[in-house]
């Protein structure tokens, strides 16, 4: 394939890259959008298999038909409730294979076309190279350590120890002079200091960050894999990969501004503030001695089917569950019933950005029902049954009332502002800000304890 042919089909397949992202910006979109990108990465790859520097296509070949094959059986296999712990494990790959690249072209760079004509290479692919590799490195431990969060294999909670942040900083001071040191005396050594200090940053940045930073964390982390690759774009020499990681890099970042914004905090805080601590056990005890009223399914159904407006707020117990199947089966009786039934989304519901959104779409629930927490926020006042399915942060009432909350400012959905909220939970515990929640306890609040698929399933079979 010629020079021209080979730009011509990167340019196409990067239009189609960035028509992927402004589907997948609406759930209308989103399917004309997953498209466009796997059609962009089809042209990618098969352009790349036909440029001069491919000599051999069995070893490529096999890894395409051993990766493909391991990803179509994790697709089939993996659960809409584990999609941000899979989200985690890709953004791990894409790190690891960075460094990996990085690696090998120090390793070979005539290979990879960057040798000078008298022997070694130039500073400015070392500084492409490094900068690909620790950042890869980074996201790599970084996006494990989020993995195990997410699955619960470390726990959620942040882990603090004394003298953390400063340790942070050594290591990150030392990276940057041994990066220095890497491109003004090139040599292994230094190079595999600097990828050791990176791996081990990039778990001791997220051991400290709770569950309740989780969707910003996947976010950045999927910021941080979008440049990984356009630096080891510039090492190879491959304008699609550099587009490529700019538009992940830039797109995942925006999304961590957006997502804080939504929690009213700076990346800072999330990064620093170790947000999310286990609530001491005499907060939970106050808690539970407050009189929460409990309800049963068949109450809620009864309340429901005579409301003229619903409004449900999944959350993580929703995912947890699995229940979003019976949820969309319980809005349609009630639809039947002439109850005007809406879905509310709160921005950082879940364990990865628009993870109800997935868990909605995944269940067909009608898209017109669906409304970010901006558009229908003022609705609530005016409406019979707001019903709360395993959310607690985002609809908590202290990020309005009390400015000594950790979560005050945090823009919330206003659910105590209708005539009635049921709350689907499994005990009274604190969410993952790890605060009580005063809606649980609130005149108008009745407490539905259960699983949110068993809770769910018994108000359809009363409906």
């Amino acid at each position: 394939m010629s020079q021209n042919a080979t730009s011509l089909a990167y340019l196409t397949a990067s239009v189609l890259f960035i028509l992927s992202l402004k589907g997948l910006s609406s759930p209308e979109t989103a399917r004309r959008g997953n498209l466009a990108g796997m059609l962009g990465m089809a042209i990618a790859v098969i352009t790349t298999l036909l440029t001069p520097g491919v000599v051999g296509y069995g070893p490529i070949l096999a890894m395409l038909v051993l990766g493909g094959t391991i990803g179509a059986v994790v697709a089939r296999r993996i659960p809409m409730t584990s999609m941000p712990e899979l989200v985690a494990a890709m953004h791990s790959l894409v790190g690891l294979a960075a460094v990996l690249i990085a690696v090998a072209a120090y390793l070979n760079p005539h290979e990879y076309g960057i040798a000078l004509p008298g022997g070694g290479i130039a500073t400015g692919s070392l500084v492409e190279m490094v900068v690909g590799a620790f950042v890869g490195a980074i996201t790599f431990t970084g996006s494990v350590v989020a993995f195990g969060k997410l699955k619960g294999t470390f726990g959620s909670n942040p882990l603090m120890f004394h003298g953390q942040h400063l340790l942070n900083l050594l290591l990150g001071l030392t990276m940057v002079g041994t990066t220095i040191w890497f491109c003004t005396h090139p040599s292994l050594a230094p190079f595999l200091v600097v990828i050791a200090l990176a791996l081990a940053l990039g778990v001791l940045l997220i051991i400290p960050i709770g569950g309740a930073d989780m969707p910003v964390i996947v976010s950045m982390l999927n910021s941080y894999s979008g440049w990984a690759a356009a630096g080891i774009g510039f090492t190879l020499g491959n304008h699609l990969l550099i587009i490529t990681g700019a538009l992940v890099g830039s797109s995942g970042a925006i999304l961590s501004y957006i997502m804080c914004k939504a929690m009213n905090r700076s990346i800072w805080n999330v990064l620093f503030g170790g947000f999310g601590a286990e609530v001491a056990p005499s907060a939970q005890q106050a808690a539970a001695s407050k009189g929460a009223k409990s309800g049963s399914p068949e109450d809620a159904a009864f309340l429901m089917k005579n409301a003229s407006s619903v409004i449900i707020i999944p959350g993580y117990g929703m995912a947890v569950g699995r229940a979003q199947h019976a949820v969309k089966e319980m809005a349609e009786l009630l639809g039947e019933a002439g109850v005007k039934v809406r879905f509310a989304i709160h921005p950082v519901a879940g364990r990865m950005p628009g993870h109800m959104n997935v868990l909605l779409a995944e269940a067909e629930v009608p898209y017109d029902q669906v409304f970010e927490m901006e558009e229908i926020n003022r609705e609530f006042v005016d409406c019979d049954v707001a019903l709360v399915i395993g959310a607690n942060d985002v609809v908590n009432p202290l990020a309005r009332t009390d400015p000594s909350s950790p979560i005050h400012g945090m823009p919330i959905l206003d659910a105590d502002r209708a005539k009635t909220v049921m709350v689907v939970k499994r005990s009274l515990a604190p969410g993952y800000a790890g605060i009580d929640n005063p809606l649980f306890y609130a005149d108008n609040t009745l407490m539905l304890f259960g699983d949110a698929k068993h809770i769910a399933e018994a108000i359809v079979h009363s409906l």
